[in-house]
Protein backbone atom coordinates (compact mmCIF):
# COMPACT_ATOMS: atom_id res chain seq x y z
CA UNK A 1 0.00 0.00 0.00
CA UNK A 2 1.37 3.41 -1.03
CA UNK A 3 -0.18 5.24 1.94
CA UNK A 4 0.94 5.36 5.56
CA UNK A 5 -0.73 2.76 7.76
CA UNK A 6 -0.86 2.70 11.55
CA UNK A 7 2.17 0.40 11.60
CA UNK A 8 4.24 3.26 10.09
CA UNK A 9 3.37 5.73 12.87
CA UNK A 10 4.70 6.27 16.41
CA UNK A 11 1.73 6.86 18.74
CA UNK A 12 3.66 7.16 22.01
CA UNK A 13 2.27 9.98 24.20
CA UNK A 14 0.26 11.37 21.27
CA UNK A 15 -3.39 12.38 21.02
CA UNK A 16 -4.78 10.44 18.05
CA UNK A 17 -7.87 11.58 16.15
CA UNK A 18 -9.57 8.62 14.48
CA UNK A 19 -12.45 8.55 12.00
CA UNK A 20 -14.50 5.39 12.46
CA UNK A 21 -17.72 4.24 10.82
CA UNK A 22 -20.18 3.80 13.67
CA UNK A 23 -23.22 4.29 11.43
CA UNK A 24 -25.04 1.29 12.92
CA UNK A 25 -28.70 0.24 12.67
CA UNK A 26 -30.92 0.80 15.74
CA UNK A 27 -34.45 -0.15 16.71
CA UNK A 28 -37.18 2.24 17.89
CA UNK A 29 -35.77 2.11 21.44
CA UNK A 30 -32.33 3.18 20.06
CA UNK A 31 -30.85 -0.24 20.83
CA UNK A 32 -28.09 -1.20 18.38
CA UNK A 33 -29.37 -4.15 16.32
CA UNK A 34 -26.11 -4.93 14.49
CA UNK A 35 -22.70 -3.90 15.87
CA UNK A 36 -20.63 -5.31 12.96
CA UNK A 37 -19.20 -1.90 12.07
CA UNK A 38 -18.18 -1.21 15.67
CA UNK A 39 -16.49 -4.61 15.98
CA UNK A 40 -14.71 -4.06 12.67
CA UNK A 41 -12.80 -1.08 14.12
CA UNK A 42 -11.65 -2.90 17.29
CA UNK A 43 -8.32 -4.19 15.90
CA UNK A 44 -7.27 -0.64 15.00
CA UNK A 45 -8.47 0.81 18.32
CA UNK A 46 -6.68 -1.91 20.31
CA UNK A 47 -3.45 -1.51 18.32
CA UNK A 48 -3.36 2.26 18.99
CA UNK A 49 -4.11 1.74 22.70
CA UNK A 50 -1.36 -0.87 22.96
CA UNK A 51 1.22 1.50 21.48
CA UNK A 52 1.44 4.11 24.21
CA UNK A 53 -1.16 6.61 23.01
CA UNK A 54 -1.97 9.44 25.41
CA UNK A 55 -5.58 9.76 24.21
CA UNK A 56 -7.66 8.26 21.41
CA UNK A 57 -10.39 10.58 20.13
CA UNK A 58 -12.99 8.76 18.04
CA UNK A 59 -15.39 10.48 15.65
CA UNK A 60 -18.17 9.25 13.37
CA UNK A 61 -21.52 10.09 11.85
CA UNK A 62 -24.81 8.24 12.42
CA UNK A 63 -27.83 8.50 10.14
CA UNK A 64 -28.78 11.62 8.19
CA UNK A 65 -29.44 14.46 10.64
CA UNK A 66 -28.74 17.00 7.84
CA UNK A 67 -26.71 19.46 9.88
CA UNK A 68 -29.12 19.61 12.84
CA UNK A 69 -28.99 18.09 16.33
CA UNK A 70 -31.39 15.12 16.18
CA UNK A 71 -31.54 13.16 19.43
CA UNK A 72 -32.21 9.76 17.81
CA UNK A 73 -28.93 10.08 15.90
CA UNK A 74 -26.80 10.60 19.00
CA UNK A 75 -23.70 8.39 19.28
CA UNK A 76 -24.34 7.84 23.00
CA UNK A 77 -25.53 4.22 22.47
CA UNK A 78 -22.32 3.58 20.50
CA UNK A 79 -20.21 4.75 23.46
CA UNK A 80 -22.06 2.25 25.70
CA UNK A 81 -21.48 -0.61 23.25
CA UNK A 82 -17.81 0.31 22.80
CA UNK A 83 -17.37 0.33 26.56
CA UNK A 84 -18.79 -3.22 26.71
CA UNK A 85 -16.62 -4.47 23.85
CA UNK A 86 -13.37 -2.90 25.08
CA UNK A 87 -13.95 -3.30 28.82
CA UNK A 88 -12.74 0.26 29.32
CA UNK A 89 -14.39 3.53 30.33
CA UNK A 90 -15.12 5.95 27.51
CA UNK A 91 -15.70 9.68 27.83
CA UNK A 92 -18.63 10.69 25.62
CA UNK A 93 -18.76 14.37 24.68
CA UNK A 94 -21.90 16.21 23.58
CA UNK A 95 -20.31 17.93 20.56
CA UNK A 96 -17.34 17.45 18.22
CA UNK A 97 -15.76 20.92 18.02
CA UNK A 98 -15.18 23.97 20.25
CA UNK A 99 -12.94 25.09 23.12
CA UNK A 100 -14.93 23.07 25.69
CA UNK A 101 -14.47 19.91 23.69
CA UNK A 102 -10.74 20.51 23.30
CA UNK A 103 -10.43 21.22 27.04
CA UNK A 104 -12.38 18.06 27.94
CA UNK A 105 -10.07 15.95 25.76
CA UNK A 106 -6.94 17.47 27.33
CA UNK A 107 -8.13 16.89 30.91
CA UNK A 108 -9.86 13.51 30.42
CA UNK A 109 -9.05 10.72 32.85
CA UNK A 110 -10.17 8.17 30.25
CA UNK A 111 -7.88 7.05 27.41
CA UNK A 112 -10.77 6.94 24.92
CA UNK A 113 -13.04 9.84 23.99
CA UNK A 114 -16.02 9.62 21.62
CA UNK A 115 -17.27 12.81 20.01
CA UNK A 116 -20.93 13.46 19.22
CA UNK A 117 -22.28 12.94 15.67
CA UNK A 118 -20.22 14.91 13.13
CA UNK A 119 -23.26 15.44 10.92
CA UNK A 120 -24.99 17.55 13.58
CA UNK A 121 -22.89 20.22 11.82
CA UNK A 122 -23.65 21.00 8.15
CA UNK A 123 -19.96 21.91 7.70
CA UNK A 124 -19.00 18.22 7.97
CA UNK A 125 -20.57 17.14 4.66
CA UNK A 126 -19.63 20.49 3.07
CA UNK A 127 -15.95 19.70 3.85
CA UNK A 128 -15.67 23.19 5.32
CA UNK A 129 -12.00 24.18 5.79
CA UNK A 130 -12.52 25.94 9.13
CA UNK A 131 -14.53 23.00 10.53
CA UNK A 132 -11.82 20.59 9.28
CA UNK A 133 -9.18 22.70 11.04
CA UNK A 134 -11.19 22.67 14.28
CA UNK A 135 -11.47 18.87 14.14
CA UNK A 136 -7.75 18.52 13.35
CA UNK A 137 -6.86 20.71 16.33
CA UNK A 138 -8.21 17.98 18.65
CA UNK A 139 -5.34 15.58 17.83
CA UNK A 140 -1.73 15.28 16.69
CA UNK A 141 -2.09 12.35 14.27
CA UNK A 142 -5.12 11.36 12.15
CA UNK A 143 -6.16 7.75 11.50
CA UNK A 144 -8.93 6.90 9.04
CA UNK A 145 -10.57 3.51 9.53
CA UNK A 146 -13.97 4.44 8.05
CA UNK A 147 -14.03 2.77 4.66
CA UNK A 148 -17.82 3.20 4.50
CA UNK A 149 -17.36 6.97 4.06
CA UNK A 150 -14.05 6.95 2.15
CA UNK A 151 -15.92 7.76 -1.09
CA UNK A 152 -17.04 11.10 0.39
CA UNK A 153 -14.77 14.16 0.63
CA UNK A 154 -16.05 15.31 4.04
CA UNK A 155 -14.30 17.35 6.73
CA UNK A 156 -13.61 14.26 8.87
CA UNK A 157 -12.35 12.10 5.97
CA UNK A 158 -10.55 14.49 3.61
CA UNK A 159 -10.48 17.94 5.22
CA UNK A 160 -8.52 17.00 8.35
CA UNK A 161 -5.73 15.43 6.28
CA UNK A 162 -4.59 18.92 5.22
CA UNK A 163 -3.61 19.65 8.84
CA UNK A 164 -2.35 16.32 10.27
CA UNK A 165 -0.14 13.39 9.32
CA UNK A 166 -2.72 10.81 8.21
CA UNK A 167 -2.62 7.01 8.19
CA UNK A 168 -4.97 4.14 7.31
CA UNK A 169 -6.30 1.86 10.04
CA UNK A 170 -6.35 -1.93 9.64
CA UNK A 171 -9.91 -2.04 8.30
CA UNK A 172 -9.28 0.59 5.62
CA UNK A 173 -6.02 -1.14 4.68
CA UNK A 174 -7.80 -4.52 4.40
CA UNK A 175 -10.55 -3.08 2.18
CA UNK A 176 -7.96 -1.56 -0.16
CA UNK A 177 -5.96 -4.80 -0.23
CA UNK A 178 -8.91 -7.00 -1.23
CA UNK A 179 -11.05 -4.65 -3.32
CA UNK A 180 -8.01 -3.01 -4.91
CA UNK A 181 -6.49 -6.41 -5.64
CA UNK A 182 -9.71 -7.57 -7.30
CA UNK A 183 -9.72 -4.48 -9.48
CA UNK A 184 -6.03 -4.42 -10.40
CA UNK A 185 -4.68 -7.97 -10.31
CA UNK A 186 -7.17 -10.76 -9.50
CA UNK A 187 -6.08 -14.39 -9.43
CA UNK A 188 -7.74 -16.16 -12.38
CA UNK A 189 -10.28 -17.49 -13.20
CA UNK A 190 -12.03 -14.33 -11.94
CA UNK A 191 -15.83 -14.46 -11.69
CA UNK A 192 -18.04 -11.51 -10.78
CA UNK A 193 -21.57 -11.98 -9.40
CA UNK A 194 -23.93 -9.04 -9.77
CA UNK A 195 -27.41 -8.86 -8.32
CA UNK A 196 -29.73 -6.33 -6.77
CA UNK A 197 -32.56 -4.44 -8.35
CA UNK A 198 -31.04 -2.11 -10.92
CA UNK A 199 -28.66 -2.35 -13.86
CA UNK A 200 -28.10 1.41 -13.48
CA UNK A 201 -26.47 0.90 -10.05
CA UNK A 202 -23.90 -1.50 -11.51
CA UNK A 203 -23.00 0.04 -14.92
CA UNK A 204 -19.65 1.43 -13.74
CA UNK A 205 -18.72 -1.83 -12.10
CA UNK A 206 -19.62 -3.90 -15.18
CA UNK A 207 -17.62 -1.60 -17.47
CA UNK A 208 -14.59 -1.67 -15.15
CA UNK A 209 -14.59 -5.41 -14.39
CA UNK A 210 -15.77 -6.94 -17.69
CA UNK A 211 -12.30 -6.68 -19.33
CA UNK A 212 -10.70 -8.30 -16.24
CA UNK A 213 -13.32 -10.96 -15.46
CA UNK A 214 -13.59 -14.38 -17.07
CA UNK A 215 -17.34 -14.42 -16.51
CA UNK A 216 -20.07 -12.22 -15.05
CA UNK A 217 -23.04 -13.89 -13.36
CA UNK A 218 -26.19 -11.76 -13.25
CA UNK A 219 -29.13 -12.39 -10.90
CA UNK A 220 -31.57 -10.34 -8.87
CA UNK A 221 -33.97 -7.79 -10.35
CA UNK A 222 -31.35 -6.47 -12.77
CA UNK A 223 -31.25 -9.81 -14.64
CA UNK A 224 -34.70 -9.21 -16.13
CA UNK A 225 -33.63 -6.06 -17.98
CA UNK A 226 -30.90 -8.20 -19.63
CA UNK A 227 -33.37 -11.01 -20.43
CA UNK A 228 -35.82 -8.50 -21.91
CA UNK A 229 -32.94 -7.07 -23.98
CA UNK A 230 -32.51 -10.60 -25.41
CA UNK A 231 -36.19 -10.54 -26.40
CA UNK A 232 -37.37 -12.93 -23.68
CA UNK A 233 -40.76 -12.48 -21.95
CA UNK A 234 -40.32 -11.37 -18.32
CA UNK A 235 -43.97 -10.96 -17.20
CA UNK A 236 -44.25 -8.24 -14.54
CA UNK A 237 -40.67 -8.69 -13.32
CA UNK A 238 -38.39 -5.75 -12.51
CA UNK A 239 -37.53 -3.81 -15.67
CA UNK A 240 -35.57 -0.64 -16.37
CA UNK A 241 -37.01 0.22 -19.78
CA UNK A 242 -34.59 3.08 -20.31
CA UNK A 243 -31.63 0.70 -19.81
CA UNK A 244 -32.56 -1.88 -22.45
CA UNK A 245 -30.15 -0.43 -25.02
CA UNK A 246 -27.41 -0.35 -22.40
CA UNK A 247 -28.07 -4.01 -21.51
CA UNK A 248 -27.85 -4.92 -25.23
CA UNK A 249 -24.59 -2.99 -25.49
CA UNK A 250 -23.09 -4.80 -22.45
CA UNK A 251 -24.11 -8.20 -23.87
CA UNK A 252 -22.47 -7.27 -27.19
CA UNK A 253 -19.29 -6.04 -25.45
CA UNK A 254 -19.07 -9.36 -23.59
CA UNK A 255 -19.48 -11.25 -26.88
CA UNK A 256 -16.81 -9.12 -28.57
CA UNK A 257 -14.41 -9.70 -25.66
CA UNK A 258 -15.26 -13.43 -25.59
CA UNK A 259 -16.50 -13.11 -21.99
CA UNK A 260 -19.49 -15.05 -20.63
CA UNK A 261 -22.47 -13.33 -19.09
CA UNK A 262 -24.62 -15.92 -17.31
CA UNK A 263 -28.31 -15.11 -16.85
CA UNK A 264 -31.13 -17.07 -15.16
CA UNK A 265 -32.42 -20.11 -17.08
CA UNK A 266 -35.26 -20.74 -14.63
CA UNK A 267 -37.02 -18.53 -12.08
CA UNK A 268 -39.10 -18.56 -8.94
CA UNK A 269 -42.23 -16.48 -9.67
CA UNK A 270 -45.25 -15.11 -7.80
CA UNK A 271 -48.33 -13.04 -8.66
CA UNK A 272 -47.59 -10.48 -5.94
CA UNK A 273 -44.53 -9.80 -3.77
CA UNK A 274 -45.81 -11.08 -0.45
CA UNK A 275 -44.11 -13.38 2.06
CA UNK A 276 -47.11 -15.75 1.88
CA UNK A 277 -47.49 -15.70 -1.90
CA UNK A 278 -47.82 -18.99 -3.76
CA UNK A 279 -44.49 -19.64 -5.51
CA UNK A 280 -43.85 -21.65 -8.65
CA UNK A 281 -40.80 -22.45 -10.74
CA UNK A 282 -40.85 -21.56 -14.44
CA UNK A 283 -38.22 -21.70 -17.18
CA UNK A 284 -36.56 -18.78 -18.98
CA UNK A 285 -39.88 -17.43 -20.25
CA UNK A 286 -41.84 -15.76 -17.47
CA UNK A 287 -45.63 -15.85 -17.99
CA UNK A 288 -47.73 -12.67 -18.17
CA UNK A 289 -48.73 -11.36 -14.75
CA UNK A 290 -45.94 -13.21 -12.93
CA UNK A 291 -43.04 -11.56 -11.08
CA UNK A 292 -39.64 -13.24 -10.76
CA UNK A 293 -38.40 -13.05 -7.13
CA UNK A 294 -35.47 -15.51 -7.10
CA UNK A 295 -33.35 -17.70 -9.36
CA UNK A 296 -34.53 -21.29 -9.87
CA UNK A 297 -32.63 -24.53 -9.07
CA UNK A 298 -31.25 -25.00 -12.63
CA UNK A 299 -29.87 -21.45 -12.53
CA UNK A 300 -28.29 -22.03 -9.12
CA UNK A 301 -26.58 -25.14 -10.52
CA UNK A 302 -25.44 -23.26 -13.65
CA UNK A 303 -23.96 -20.49 -11.50
CA UNK A 304 -22.27 -22.93 -9.10
CA UNK A 305 -20.73 -24.93 -11.95
CA UNK A 306 -19.14 -21.72 -13.26
CA UNK A 307 -17.98 -20.66 -9.78
CA UNK A 308 -16.47 -24.07 -8.97
CA UNK A 309 -13.14 -23.32 -10.73
CA UNK A 310 -12.87 -19.64 -9.74
CA UNK A 311 -9.78 -18.39 -7.91
CA UNK A 312 -11.29 -14.93 -7.24
CA UNK A 313 -14.99 -14.15 -6.74
CA UNK A 314 -16.41 -10.66 -6.26
CA UNK A 315 -20.10 -10.57 -5.33
CA UNK A 316 -22.19 -7.40 -5.25
CA UNK A 317 -25.97 -7.69 -4.97
CA UNK A 318 -28.26 -10.56 -3.86
CA UNK A 319 -29.80 -12.98 -6.41
CA UNK A 320 -33.38 -12.66 -5.15
CA UNK A 321 -35.50 -10.94 -2.52
CA UNK A 322 -33.49 -12.68 0.21
CA UNK A 323 -35.11 -10.70 3.05
CA UNK A 324 -38.21 -12.90 2.58
CA UNK A 325 -37.37 -16.52 3.41
CA UNK A 326 -39.56 -17.87 0.59
CA UNK A 327 -37.44 -15.98 -1.96
CA UNK A 328 -34.00 -16.46 -0.39
CA UNK A 329 -33.01 -19.96 -1.53
CA UNK A 330 -31.02 -18.93 -4.62
CA UNK A 331 -28.87 -16.43 -2.73
CA UNK A 332 -28.47 -18.84 0.19
CA UNK A 333 -27.47 -21.84 -1.96
CA UNK A 334 -24.90 -19.88 -3.98
CA UNK A 335 -23.48 -18.31 -0.80
CA UNK A 336 -23.19 -21.72 0.85
CA UNK A 337 -21.44 -23.10 -2.24
CA UNK A 338 -18.90 -20.24 -2.31
CA UNK A 339 -18.29 -20.71 1.43
CA UNK A 340 -16.76 -24.16 0.84
CA UNK A 341 -14.56 -23.17 -2.11
CA UNK A 342 -10.83 -22.56 -1.64
CA UNK A 343 -10.70 -19.20 -3.41
CA UNK A 344 -10.58 -15.50 -2.57
CA UNK A 345 -14.21 -14.51 -1.97
CA UNK A 346 -14.89 -10.79 -1.70
CA UNK A 347 -18.37 -9.68 -0.67
CA UNK A 348 -19.47 -6.12 -1.45
CA UNK A 349 -21.11 -4.28 1.46
CA UNK A 350 -24.77 -3.38 1.88
CA UNK A 351 -27.41 -5.98 1.01
CA UNK A 352 -24.88 -8.66 -0.01
CA UNK A 353 -23.16 -8.43 3.38
CA UNK A 354 -26.59 -8.51 5.07
CA UNK A 355 -27.46 -11.69 3.14
CA UNK A 356 -24.19 -13.39 4.13
CA UNK A 357 -24.86 -12.42 7.76
CA UNK A 358 -28.42 -13.77 7.56
CA UNK A 359 -27.10 -17.14 6.42
CA UNK A 360 -24.36 -17.04 9.10
CA UNK A 361 -21.53 -17.45 6.59
CA UNK A 362 -19.44 -14.38 7.51
CA UNK A 363 -16.47 -16.39 8.76
CA UNK A 364 -16.43 -18.52 5.58
CA UNK A 365 -15.75 -15.58 3.22
CA UNK A 366 -12.29 -14.08 2.65
CA UNK A 367 -13.44 -10.49 2.97
CA UNK A 368 -16.79 -8.79 3.60
CA UNK A 369 -16.67 -5.09 2.81
CA UNK A 370 -18.07 -2.68 5.40
CA UNK A 371 -18.81 -0.05 2.76
CA UNK A 372 -21.82 -0.29 0.44
CA UNK A 373 -21.37 2.79 -1.75
CA UNK A 374 -17.62 2.96 -1.12
CA UNK A 375 -17.00 -0.64 -2.19
CA UNK A 376 -19.15 -0.16 -5.30
CA UNK A 377 -17.24 3.00 -6.30
CA UNK A 378 -13.89 1.31 -5.63
CA UNK A 379 -14.90 -1.65 -7.81
CA UNK A 380 -15.90 0.85 -10.49
CA UNK A 381 -12.26 1.96 -10.48
CA UNK A 382 -12.97 5.38 -8.95
CA UNK A 383 -10.51 7.20 -6.70
CA UNK A 384 -11.86 7.41 -3.13
CA UNK A 385 -11.14 10.87 -1.64
CA UNK A 386 -10.73 9.50 1.91
CA UNK A 387 -8.00 7.12 0.72
CA UNK A 388 -6.29 9.48 -1.74
CA UNK A 389 -5.97 12.15 0.99
CA UNK A 390 -3.90 9.96 3.36
CA UNK A 391 -0.18 10.69 3.71
CA UNK A 392 2.00 8.91 1.14
CA UNK A 393 4.62 6.50 2.46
Amino acid sequence: MAKLTIKDVDFKDKIVLMRADFNVPQDAGLNITDDTRIRATLPTIKYILEHGVKRLVLMSHLGRPDGKVVEKYSLKPVSERLKELLGEDILFLNDCVGDNIKQSIQSAKERIVLLENLRFHAQEEANDADFSKQLASLGEIFVNDAFGTAHRAHASTEGVTHFLKSAAGFLLEKEIKYLGGAVSNPAKPFVVILGGAKVSDKIGMIENLLPKADAIIVGGGMAYTFLKAQGKPIGNSKLEKDKLDLAKSILQQAKDQKKDILLPVDNIVVEAIDANAKVETVGEDIPDGKIAVDIGPKTAKLFMDRLSTAKTIVWNGPLGIFEMDAFSKGTKDVAGFIAQLSCTSIIGGGDTAAAIAKFKLEDKMTHISTGGGASLEYLEGKVLPGVAALTDK
